[in-house]
């Protein structure tokens, strides 16, 4: 059965609060310089008491609402990826769905970590698939700070907080952005090198107990630079290879913005022209399944993507996941 998937909506929300080098300087033994040399970030935006996951992704997804010309009880499905969620129960896609001031729909959180949205993004091309009617909210977000150990170096530097939403359609709403395909791949072998486990099943907490250092982001980060470098390329390459086209054929590619020696890595294995590859890390640092549909509804917004470009998309995450898109503006 063929998929035809359109987003017909972009949009995206950050907190106000903006995180500097500078202020980490004063956590951690670090320096701006020393920073934005190894990761290419500047600042990153931090949410500040009452914001959270759900809000955040309410807030993107009203813009994507709006600048698809749709209100939210046009809704049909709702799908939020995060590794934070408001609570294990109730899921934050609900949460977003009664600030959304609906009920009734299709609403579930998905976990892929960095990868989250594109997984979504397939996840909604099934959906639209067999419900050629349905417009199904799309959303990343993390609250990325609440699982940060501001104590430790390797992780506290890169990490921020935002969402990101796209509205997508099948055949029965034609128009906008078309998906062309969606790749994605994993490899649980590896999960061990990037975790958040504390509070987990495998990793509980007893009433009383101090938080351990399980409970915030661990990484092991130059295997997973490595393994994100290798990753990504080879599936953006494979999506090219599979269309039969190449990187003079892509108008505009957005790669997950985890640090800025990762996106070069995967450019320069892929041969990529720098001029081709959007990035703004530099403001938001990673904000995991928040990241890659931040850098799309911004890069649209600024007119970084023009209509008739062919945009290429790649991700990579804990778990390990990872995942690439090809999509027609």
């Amino acid at each position: 059965m063929k998929s035809i998937c359109h987003i017909l909506g972009l949009g995206y929300a950050v907190p106000d609060t903006v995180l500097t080098n500078l202020d980490i300087e004063r956590l951690v033994e670090t320096n701006h310089e020393w920073i934005v040399s190894r990761t290419g970030i500047s600042e990153r935006r931090i949410v500040k008491e009452g914001e959270t996951s759900a809000t955040l992704s309410h807030l993107a997804a009203e813009k994507a609402l709006e600048n698809a010309g749709l209100k939210a009880e046009d809704l049909t499905h709702l799908l939020v990826a995060t590794f934070t969620p408001d609570a294990y129960i109730p899921s934050t896609a609900c949460l977003v769905e009664h600030r959304l001031g609906i009920s009734g729909r299709m609403a579930m959180d998905i976990s892929a970590a960095c990868s989250g949205f594109l997984y979504g993004l397939e996840t909604a091309r099934a959906i639209v698939t067999l419900h050629p009617e349905a417009v199904v909210l799309v959303a990343g977000t993390d609250v990325i700070s609440s699982r940060v150990n501001y104590a430790d170096r390797g992780t506290c530097i890169l990490f921020g907080d935002g969402a990101g939403a796209a509205i997508v359609t099948g055949a029965g709403h034609p128009g906008g952005a078309l998906v062309q395909d969606v790749m994605l791949s994993s490899d649980g072998g590896l999960g061990e090198l990037l975790t958040v486990k504390g509070g987990g099943s495998c990793m509980p907490y007893k009433l009383g107990e101090p938080v351990r250092e399980d409970f915030f982001v661990q990484m092991q980060g130059r295997d997973v630079f490595k393994h994100a470098v290798r990753s990504m390329s080879a599936i953006c390459e494979a999506m090219l290879v599979k269309h039969g086209l190449t990187n003079d054929q892509v108008d505009v590619f957005i790669p997950h913005q985890a640090n800025m020696r990762i996106i070069e890595g995967v450019a320069k294995k892929m041969n990529m022209p720098e001029e081709k590859v959007f990035t703004n890390l530099q403001r938001y640092g990673n904000t995991s399944a928040a990241s890659v549909i931040i850098a799309l509804s911004e890069a649209r917004a600024t007119g970084v993507i023009k209509d008739g470009n062919r945009v290429l998309l790649g991700t990579f995450g804990g778990g390990f996941t990872w995942g690439s898109a090809l999509v027609q503006f």
